[in-house]
C-alpha cells in the first residue's frame, strides 16, 4: 500500500505533494482562485464533508497559501484568500486545467480563461491566443458555465 506521505524523499515534488497533493486540498484551490472564498460556498461548491474542509483549509493557512479573514463579526465568519505564496500555483493549476481539456473530459471544456484586457483565451502557458500577451493571474479572468469570476480578486493578496 503507497504511504500518505513522503518523509524519506528529498524531492521538490514529493515536498509539495505533502502540500497539496491531497484530491480536497487542490480542488479548494481552485475554487479560492476562482473566486470562492467562504466555507460554506466552498462546502456547497465542492460537496466535501464539512469537517475535511475545515481540516484541508486549516492545513492551507498553516502552510502559508491562504490567509484567513473575518468578513463578519457576530457571529465570527471568516473568508479565505490566496497569499502570494497561493498565488503562485497559478501556474501549475492553469497546466491541470489544460491537461485536464486535453485528456480528461469529453466535449468543451467547463472552464475557460480569458484575458481581461482583449478576452482572447489563454494557452496552456499563459499567453493569450488573441494578443499574444503573456498574462498574469491578475489579467485573468475564468468563464465558467457562462458565469464570469475574476481571478485577480481572489489571488491579489492584500
Amino acid at each position: 500500500m503507497l504511504k500518505r506521505d513522503y518523509p524519506t524523499q528529498y524531492c521538490s515534488m514529493a515536498s509539495t505533494l505533502e502540500v497539496i497533493g491531497e484530491r480536497w486540498t487542490i480542488l479548494i484551490v481552485r475554487d479560492i482562485f476562482l473566486g470562492i472564498r467562504r466555507f460554506d460556498d466552498l462546502q456547497r461548491d465542492l460537496g466535501v464533508a464539512r469537517n475535511i474542509l475545515q481540516t484541508r483549509l486549516e492545513g492551507l493557512v498553516d502552510h502559508g497559501i491562504l490567509v484567513k479573514r473575518p468578513y463578519q463579526e457576530r457571529p465570527v465568519r471568516y473568508e479565505y484568500r490566496l497569499t502570494a505564496k497561493g498565488a503562485d500555483l497559478w501556474p501549475v493549476l492553469v497546466s491541470l486545467l489544460h491537461w485536464g481539456d486535453r485528456h480528461a473530459i469529453d466535449g468543451e471544456p467547463p472552464v475557460l480563461l480569458v484575458h481581461r484586457e482583449c478576452g482572447g483565451e489563454l494557452d496552456d502557458r499563459r499567453r493569450c491566443v488573441a494578443c499574444g500577451a503573456d498574462v498574469s493571474v491578475t489579467e485573468a479572468q475564468a468563464v465558467r458555465t457562462g458565469a464570469r469570476r475574476n481571478l485577480a480578486e481572489a489571488t491579489v493578496p492584500t
